[in-house]
């Protein structure tokens, strides 16, 4: 409930007397979008830490923020509906689509925040741990993470277009990166230097970070 409350606060900024003047409604959508961003990246962030150090109240805080990220795009969703049916110039609906694109995309990003908390979650429940060449791996891909959602992020509050095209390359190396994660650790698991059960988890965390990157692509699109 407290996340319901706190979020009713903020959205009190979408008028629906706004609508009026779709200019000044638009504004103000952008301000909640910009809020809804910074809540996903902070929620996807906090899950990262957990899977080195795992502890229940960053857990509990990731669950509270996807709730939040919720109710930003169930409002913002609707108002930004109701603004489209307005007559808006081409420019205006333009933005009402792109931000109705990117709201969904920040949704998913804190529902892989979730998952990645789940993993850390079982990890630290069945006392797991990755190898030392896992652990340096996953650090990597964590810094290839943050800094893919930090540029489609930044791009998306300043409207960069710059930034926008430096995140595909990124997308790209992460692939890569994915793919090479796999491949070592089918040579670990071979040598004996890996379980079945740590596969199935190291698994589970890269195929959210792909994810992950592919929504920070969708935002540097739209």
């Amino acid at each position: 409930k407290k996340d319901e409350s706190e979020a009713k606060d903020e959205f009190q900024i979408l008028d629906p007397r706004f609508l009026a003047t779709p200019s000044v409604a638009l504004e103000q959508c952008k301000s909640v979008a910009i809020r809804m961003a910074d809540c996903a990246r902070d929620t996807l962030k906090l899950s990262i830490g957990l899977v080195s150090k795992y502890n229940d109240r960053d857990a509990e805080t990731v669950t509270e923020n996807e709730n939040k990220v919720d109710i930003y795009e169930d409002k913002l969703g609707s108002y930004l509906l109701q603004l489209g049916s307005k007559n808006l110039t081409p420019a205006d609906s333009q933005t009402v689509n792109m931000l109705l694109h990117c709201i969904g995309d920040f949704e998913r990003i804190s529902d892989h925040a979730v998952n990645i908390t789940e993993c850390a979650k079982e990890m630290h429940e069945k006392g797991l741990s990755f190898s030392k060449k896992a652990v340096e791996e996953i650090h990597i891909f964590n810094g290839a993470i943050n800094e893919i959602l930090d540029t489609a992020i930044m791009a998306f509050e300043h409207n960069d277009i710059e930034q926008a095209k430096s995140v595909e390359p990124l997308e790209e190396v992460i692939d890569v990166m994915r793919t090479e994660i796999r491949n070592r650790h089918v040579r670990r698991l071979r040598k004996g230097k890996c379980t079945i059960e740590m596969g199935f988890v190291l698994t589970d965390l890269i195929t959210n970070y792909e994810r992950v990157a592919d929504h920070c692509s969708n935002i540097a699109v739209c």
